[in-house]
């Protein structure tokens, strides 16, 4: 087994890893929504909307990971990181819009939040 063979078997571990982040992170956010609706809570759905944004951003990041690890060992072609390229692009794109969408503002805004709760104890 060549040096290549190995790491694009690691890189398809890591990519393997990012999808059960996203389908395991789901049903579990699932669960804990129709849970929370089983005891009335009437925050359940922004509840679901959070939790699966966090599994989205986490699953993505993995998936990065693999994505360059092939893209740079194992296929390091003019064409192969214009593709990784594009995607990184669109992937940043979708974490800046769902953290956005988890945290209720652009994260230029948070100082706003930060301030308005008044001065931070660091004791």
């Amino acid at each position: 087994m060549t040096y290549e063979q190995t790491v694009g078997d690691i890189a398809k571990v890591v990519e393997a890893v990012g999808v059960a982040i996203l389908v395991v992170g789901a049903a579990g956010a699932f669960a804990l929504y129709f849970r929370e609706l089983t005891r009335r809570a009437s925050d359940a759905y922004s509840k679901l909307r959070q939790n699966l944004g966090r599994v989205i951003l986490l699953g993505l990041e993995v998936l990065i990971i693999g994505d360059i690890v092939r893209t740079i060992v194992v296929d390091p072609t003019l064409e192969s990181v214009a593709v990784l390229g594009a995607i990184v692009l669109i992937r940043i794109v979708l974490s800046f819009s769902l953290e956005a969408e988890i945290d209720g503002m652009w994260p230029w805004n948070r100082w706003r939040r930060q301030s308005s709760a008044g001065p931070v104890d660091e004791a």
